[in-house]
């Protein structure tokens, strides 16, 4: 078998809306390369992106089920396909570059992992961008909702949380690879929420360390004390994750910082911060320690003010003043974008936006 499967395999993950931009360099095969070896690239590729059993796959594909079964499970093992065993029961299916084969390296990634990753994300980052929806949301820090009964439930962390059967927490891959790398930060690593909608998802799961609900809200309190913003899928339903990120490691938040992109692009929110001035103190706290998408700014009067355009409502400034003169406000609703329903319908908007056709693996 010839290199010709990793062609195969990066056409198809560019072919998904989430897309997979292919290079000069060629830098996106040596990352498929490193990940996958020639037989699981050749099975990854005729996966769907629904969910099958064992005995759908061999059927479609006329593999031994044997052998497929122990191919799929050690795929799943090494993140390079999505599995789930609910009651003995394992369902595969395939897997986006982002969201989902880059997050999965986790416990596999190495120096030249983390190197090649690097030098493809200008690519990558610069594809994603261009096109809507954006891949992420804010969930503000809740208690600093104004009136959270008015709250849509995407927008309460609490509703993700109440609406989740089962949770895991993993060490964050963006903070770990700008580690790696020699230019992390010290925030809490193990901050990343995964949230299932029945039991005993992750009792088996390669991916992360399986905790209660009263030890994920603990993880989110940690991460609101540290400064990290809360963001989860840019969905109404299915949110099934709660990142915890800071702007200098984070693959959405660093962007907007280090290309002086708009944070829309990115990351959407329906509130922003609003300091008063005639209350701030000028003590700094919220554009030196809390803001990470540097939305605050010095008015040279002595006090701060926040730019809305640059503000994605996350609600940490609010946390930290001393002095109570931050609030987080609700956007009016011409200023809002509601979400796609769910993934799927976030799937048909973005392939719609990028002019892919990827039906030939929804059906």
């Amino acid at each position: 078998m010839n290199d010709s499967v990793y062609d195969q395999l990066a056409d198809l993950l560019d072919t998904l809306p989430n897309g997979f931009p292919r290079t000069e360099s060629g830098v996106e095969i040596k990352l498929l390369k490193k990940m996958f070896e020639p037989e699981e690239a050749e099975l990854f590729c005729r996966l769907k992106l629904y969910f099958e059993n064992v005995d759908q796959i061999a059927e479609r594909t006329g593999q031994d089920r044997e052998k497929l079964a122990e191919k799929l499970d050690d795929m799943w093992r090494k993140g390079l396909v999505f599995g789930v065993n609910l009651g003995g029961v394992k369902l595969f299916k395939l897997l986006p570059w982002v969201f989902g084969l880059y997050e999965f390296q986790l416990d596999r990634m190495d120096t030249e992992f983390v190197e090649l990753c690097e030098e493809y994300m200008p690519y990558f980052g610069a594809q994603f961008m261009q096109h809507p929806p954006a891949l992420m949301r804010t969930i503000p820090i809740e208690q600093q909702l104004t009136d959270t009964q008015s709250a849509l439930p995407y927008d309460r962390v609490s509703a993700i949380i109440e609406n989740g059967q089962d949770f895991a927490v993993n060490e964050c891959i963006c903070k770990k690879e700008r580690r790696m790398l020699g230019k992390g930060c010290d925030k809490p690593l193990e901050v990343c929420l995964a949230v299932a909608p029945v039991p005993g998802v992750f009792d088996d799961h390669p991916w992360g360390r399986k905790i209660s609900k009263a030890e994920a809200y603990e993880v989110l309190r940690k991460a609101e004390e540290a400064g990290l913003v809360h963001l989860s899928r840019n969905v109404k339903n299915g949110q099934d994750f709660i990142c915890n990120c800071c702007g200098c490691c984070c693959g959405v938040l660093r962007p907007i910082n280090e290309w002086q992109i708009d944070p829309g692009s990115m990351v959407k929110s329906n509130y922003y911060a609003y300091i008063d001035p005639e209350m701030c103190t000028g003590c700094g706290v919220c554009a030196e320690e809390r803001c990470q998408v540097y939305a605050i700014e010095e008015t040279g009067d002595g006090v701060y003010r926040v730019r809305p355009e640059r503000c994605i409502g996350c609600g940490l400034c609010v946390t930290a003043c001393p002095a109570d003169a931050v609030t987080l406000v609700a956007k009016t609703p011409e200023a809002c974008e509601a979400p796609p329903e769910n993934e799927d319908q976030w799937f048909e908007i973005r392939g719609q936006s990028r002019g892919v056709d990827y039906s030939q693996y929804i059906k």
